[in-house]
């Protein structure tokens, strides 16, 4: 901390007026004259090298009482080195304005610009330049980014490799720096949503500086661990007049004050020691040096969201920042806030009974005994009995996985906004989204291929509940369909759809950066995949993080109760907000288990394969080799064919899960185990029970 002499100084060189400090280039000119390293230079002013090459380069300013020295020590080194006449300090190094270009002659002939493609459809091959998280759109308000991560040194590691000097000793100290100095931030990404506020990453030092335990310890899970009320910490916040959000200050903690006007007051801290990173998230990403942290969340946050919380937490974050509950309307010449139309509001919607689940109230509360929607996704395996001896003595099994199938699922698509309506023996109409009763046990379908309308592929037994694209596919297979019952909504539209646009971009450039284009060959896609993990571990983590927040985003949207003091009946805290909408979560899992099916029936239509499993978005077929180029169907150009599987990089596409032998995968299902779910692992997973 500066001594009471260094303020007094600061201060008295305020009130004189401070002088300029030479342009960035200028100071790096000096520095070089005297024949002086960043690193020795860093050492002299207690800083670190980083922060000194981010004043030379005009990314940061030195603050008191660094600043006072740093001038000291320049104007010293312009006695003994004046610049030379004549030598002009680059305009962007400088800090002043570049001059206007000249402008055109009116006769001169126009110059066409260089096309740009939008972000939308942007692909950039990894070769080409690594990914940088730097924002597209600058925003004065926010000169350094998302966010920082903070070590123990007092070294803020924000985006772009920007280095900031935060001097906090407590979290109070480092709120206050964070909304005052620190210049991070992110613009909302709809025009009547809300910033993002600042998130600082604190590194298990910078915790234990600021008075916080290195770990939190406890006999529950850990995402549910949280700071005493009584700790020390706990009450400084609230001894300034600070708040803690109703989940205390765990791994990801709210600190805020009521907003200003417009202005929010809230800072977003996550403690890396406390697990707020999960591993199978965020692979290898706690254990990185802070600067490949914050090159991680920073590219995440530039292309998805500022993390929130868990990646889970962070896509459903993400439906309500793109699709803001209200918005500024005009109300008898005043502006107020009114519904924006195409979101789910601000208030909590009740499901209708057979979409919610057991313990929810409307169920408890009613007694409800009528069943309920069982739309899940996928776990079936063929009977062995019904594998025939080609099969058997084909060589190979081979897993193929769809590309963030959930996400593909919900690209325009139709779910309720409004609350449910009851009807009875209502007309089917495959536009209206809802639940429907129907019997679907008459049909006869194929017994080497899962049934479309339950998760174990398994045929029904009788009238049981199903989402609308459920039954539209029935209808599609040639079969009457005719509700009992139903609960549907009135109020429509496309609710995922600014959210499944803005993950698939993230997706695909992502994959482009680790050298996955869409240009490629099916085989020079399936080579490039075999190694693009290894490519830039730090951008394979960002694509880890993508397809979880994809899953874990819909998973959301029927949060369970969690606590062992939870009683059926009870509301719980995730029941209580307006995403949670059971209904369209099984809308999406509806939509991608038929595309699925889909999928296979055109696949026996083109190929005359059947597949041995099928687990959510991985599929096992039988192979006469060890690549999906030896039973994927091509036309007779090279060209794949329409309706079955293809091979690529987008949603909805499908890549090599993994390659056993035949035999192997035989042995598994003769023991009723599921090769789609060990067909990366191999023969290490050969035991009793999955």
């Amino acid at each position: 901390m500066p001594t009471e002499d260094e303020l007094f100084a600061a201060v008295d060189a305020l009130l004189t007026g401070e002088p300029e400090m030479p342009p960035p280039a200028e100071r790096a000119r000096l520095r070089e004259a005297a024949g002086i390293t960043q690193a020795r230079l860093a050492q002299v002013l207690q800083t670190t090298t980083q922060s000194v090459k981010n004043w030379e380069a005009g990314r940061s300013e030195p603050r008191p009482p660094r600043r006072q020295a740093y001038q000291r020590l320049l104007d010293a080194w312009t006695a003994h080195h004046p610049a030379r006449p004549n030598t002009p300090v680059p305009a962007a190094l400088s800090g002043r304005p570049a001059p206007a270009a000249p402008s055109a002659p009116p006769n001169a002939p126009a110059v066409a610009e260089p096309a740009v493609r939008p972000a939308a459809t942007s692909r950039r091959p990894a070769a080409k330049k690594a990914a940088q998280p730097a924002t597209t759109a600058a925003d004065a308000r926010f000169p350094h980014g998302p966010l920082a991560v903070l070590d123990g040194d007092g070294n803020a590691y924000a985006v772009d490799g920007i280095v900031l000097d935060c001097p906090a000793t407590t979290v109070i100290e480092l709120v206050e720096w964070t909304l005052k100095e620190s210049g991070l931030g992110a613009p909302r990404l709809n025009r009547s949503g809300k910033d993002s506020d600042p998130l600082i990453v604190l590194t298990a030092s910078a915790a234990v500086k600021l008075g916080l335990p290195e770990r939190l310890e406890g006999r529950e899970e850990r995402r549910s661990l949280r700071l005493a009320e009584d700790h020390p910490v706990v009450k400084q916040i609230g001894k300034a007049k600070w708040q803690l959000t109703q989940r205390g200050f765990g791994p990801w903690a709210r600190v805020y004050r009521k907003a200003q006007g417009s202005a929010r007051q809230c800072v977003q801290l996550a403690v890396l020691s406390w697990d707020a990173l999960d591993a199978r998230s965020w692979p290898g990403v706690a254990d990185m040096a802070p600067a490949d942290i914050a090159r991680v969340l920073g590219v995440y946050a530039q292309r998805v969201i500022t993390p929130r919380g868990s990646t889970a937490v962070s896509g459903l974050e993400l439906m309500t920042a793109l699709r803001p509950p209200t918005r500024a309307v005009q109300e008898n010449g005043t502006w107020v806030s009114g519904h924006n139309p195409g979101s789910l509001g601000s208030e909590p919607m009740d499901p209708a009974p057979p979409e919610a689940i057991a313990e929810h109230p409307v169920v408890v509360n009613s007694g409800w005994t009528g069943g309920f929607l069982n739309e899940e996704a996928y776990q079936w395996v063929r009977d062995p009995g019904l594998l025939s001896d080609e099969e058997c003595l084909l060589p190979y099994a081979v897993g193929l996985d769809l590309n963030t199938a959930f996400l593909a699922a919900a690209a325009r698509l139709v779910v309720g906004l409004s609350a449910p309506d009851h009807f009875h023996r209502p007309v089917f109409n495959k536009k209206i989204p809802g639940s429907w009763l129907a019997d679907l046990s008459h049909m006869e379908l194929d017994p080497r291929l899962p049934s479309p309308f339950t998760p174990d592929g398994t045929r029904p037994t009788g009238p049981a509940w199903y989402q609308t694209h459920t039954l539209a596919y029935a209808q599609e297979l040639g079969y009457d369909v005719h509700p009992i019952e139903a609960y549907l909504r009135r109020e429509t539209g496309a609710y995922l759809d600014p959210w499944h646009d803005r993950l698939k971009t993230a997706y695909v450039d992502t994959l482009a950066d680790l050298g996955v284009t869409t240009d490629l060959t099916d085989a020079e896609f399936l080579t490039a995949m075999e190694h693009h993990k290894q490519a830039d571990p730090a951008m394979a983590a960002v694509l880890t993080a993508i397809k979880a927040t994809v899953k874990g985003g819909i998973g959301k949207l029927r949060e369970r109760p969690q606590g062992r003091t939870y009683r059926d009946g009870d509301p719980w805290p995730a029941m209580q907000r307006p995403t949670w909408r059971p209904d369209i979560r099984a809308a999406v899992i509806s939509k991608a288990r038929v595309n699925m099916h889909r999928k296979l029936t055109n696949m026996v239509k083109l190929t005359g394969l059947y597949p041995l499993a099928v687990l959510s978005d991985c599929v096992v077929y039988p192979s006469p080799g060890a690549s999906p180029l030896d039973f994927l169907p091509y036309a007779a150009s090279g060209k794949p064919l329409m309706g079955g599987f293809r091979l690529g990089p987008t949603p909805g596409l499908a890549k090599l899960e993994g390659v056993q032998g035949m035999a192997w995968a035989v042995d598994l299902m003769e023991k009723g185990l599921n090769p789609a779910r060990h067909i990366k692992g191999g023969d290490a997973v050969l035991d009793d029970g999955e």
